[in-house]
């Protein structure tokens, strides 16, 4: 029998110590003797079963067809519900002191709502038929829709976007931030589930690319890598607090293209219908429509030796 290791058993019995104590030390920072928060991992399933709905066939179950389809449908849906309402309810109860203080009826608010976020999927279904149809018209590597829905990061994106999105308008707390931080961990693209995107958004490429909670982006936007659309400044109040609840981020009009590594910042801040940016362009004042907006082309510097090594040539 191995002997018992005491200076292990000390050093973990100190260790659960001090690090209980940070817990009422930094209270902000725990969530302890409270109703218990959105599951991470039960809004990531969720996401899984809303991609099988939205693209039926690409998912866990390929074999499907017309005539069995439905069963399929049906049987999502209704567990859909189930769990949505209890992530919602969960989510209902939280407020950003841990306060479970809510009125009586959450679970009934909270299904009402997870009906009306399910009753929008049929329209959301044809808003990202046309996202997937900008992109293989906008990529020309691209040999199929097939492709598309399978291989790209940004339709991947902007499908748990738009999903976040109608659980944001209903007011829903927490899981649309869940849901789109999960797509950027994936993608890396971070989209806030605030922003407005008209249809046929394509992101061409996406690492990179974010668009702020308050950017407001018109129909046929093309967007490439490391796009930034953010906040000009952040404006504090008498109390040095940031102020909220205002637009800080730009508006981008229809068929806009935006190229790689272009920075566009502030709320007032309009880049005008069919406008092009180019890359790694930094904008803080509105772009009339139809402009065409570069930075001049840099200087080269070329060095080169006066002569080769033998043993390099040689290489060559």
């Amino acid at each position: 029998m191995a002997p018992i290791d005491r200076s292990r058993d000390k050093f973990l019995s100190s260790l659960t110590e001090r690090l209980v104590g940070t817990y009422e030390e930094c209270g902000r920072i725990h969530h302890l003797g409270h109703t218990p928060l959105p599951s991470y991992a039960e809004i990531v399933e969720i996401l899984i079963d809303l991609r099988e709905l939205l693209y039926p066939g690409y998912g866990r179950r390929q074999n499907l067809s017309l005539t069995n389809v439905v069963y399929h449908v049906g049987d999502l849906l209704d567990a859909l519900l189930e769990r949505l309402s209890v992530q919602i309810t969960r989510a209902l109860r939280h407020t950003d002191c841990g306060s479970t203080d809510r009125p009586e009826g959450v679970e009934q608010t909270a299904h009402q709502t997870a009906v009306r976020f399910l009753d929008r999927l049929p329209e959301l279904r044809k808003l990202l038929a046309e996202d997937a149809q900008a992109a293989f018209d906008g990529d020309p590597a691209a040999k199929d829709l097939n492709e598309i829905i399978f291989c790209y990061p940004g339709l991947a994106a902007v499908t748990i976007y738009r999903l976040a999105h109608e659980l944001h308008q209903l007011d829903v707390p927490l899981i649309p931030r869940m849901m789109t931080e999960y797509a950027h961990s994936k993608t890396g693209i971070d989209i806030h589930p605030g922003a407005t995107i008209g249809s046929r958004f394509f992101i061409d490429h996406g690492t990179g690319v974010v668009i702020g909670e308050t950017s407001d982006i018109g129909v046929g936007v093309k967007i490439y890598q490391g796009v930034t659309l953010g906040a000009l400044s952040f404006p504090k109040d008498e109390e040095g607090q940031i102020v909220r609840n205002r637009k800080r981020h730009p508006t981008i009009e229809d068929y806009v293209v935006l190229y790689a590594n272009a920075t566009i910042l502030g709320g007032d801040t309009v880049i005008g219908h069919h406008s092009v940016i180019g890359s790694s362009v930094w904008i803080t004042r509105s772009v009339e429509p139809f402009t065409t907006l570069t930075i001049e082309s840099p200087r080269l510097r070329e060095k080169r030796p006066d002569s080769v090594p033998e043993d390099r040539a040689r290489a060559i």
